[in-house]
């Protein structure tokens, strides 16, 4: 199914490249790392490249506690599309929240398509933050650094993005 997804979204992608002036990349990845980075998210960025598709993604290990680099706000606001590989622990991740805060206010205020692709994880779950997004908003809730303000932020993107159509990839049982 991968395979097929990221063939579907090559051919989309490929047929807008540099519609958008200003645009820098024609899709933006943003995934957890520890879930996606040596498996799905690799094989869709090559797929990508072989595709004569401009991807970005972050490859940097991430530090605790960083705020989401200026470069990657950048690489958002110039992408024509944010795809969203939505795992297990993508909410774990402060930094992956921020971004998808990121993610969905550019795409009210840039034009930003976004793609959520629910890899292994309920669609639902996301929406309503129940399952493992549901723990995760737990413990972010016990975090005195973080403010409620930001919370609600991230809640709300989550939302937004759980309710769009995109790409739902499960475990073969």
């Amino acid at each position: 199914m991968a395979s097929t997804s990221s063939e579907t979204a090559s051919s989309s992608l490929s047929s807008s490249s540099s519609s958008i002036p200003g645009s820098d990349y024609d899709v933006f990845l943003s995934f957890r790392g520890e879930d996606t980075r040596l498996s799905f998210t690799d094989h869709l960025y090559e797929a990508f490249i072989l595709g004569g598709i401009e991807a970005f993604r972050d490859s940097e290990k991430l530090q605790l506690g960083q705020v989401i680099a200026s470069e990657l706000i950048q690489a958002i606001e110039k992408s024509q599309y944010a795809i969203v590989i939505l795992s297990e622990k993508y909410a774990d991740s402060r930094w992956c929240l921020d971004e998808l805060a990121e993610i969905v206010e550019c795409k009210k205020n840039k034009g930003l398509k976004v793609v959520p692709i629910f890899y292994h994880v309920n669609p639902s779950d996301v929406r309503n933050q129940t399952g493992p997004f549901g723990k995760a908003f737990a413990e972010h809730n016990k975090d005195d650094r973080i403010d409620g303000e930001k919370i609600q932020k991230w809640k709300k993107a989550l939302t937004e993005v759980g309710n769009l159509s995109g790409e739902h990839i499960i475990l073969h049982q």
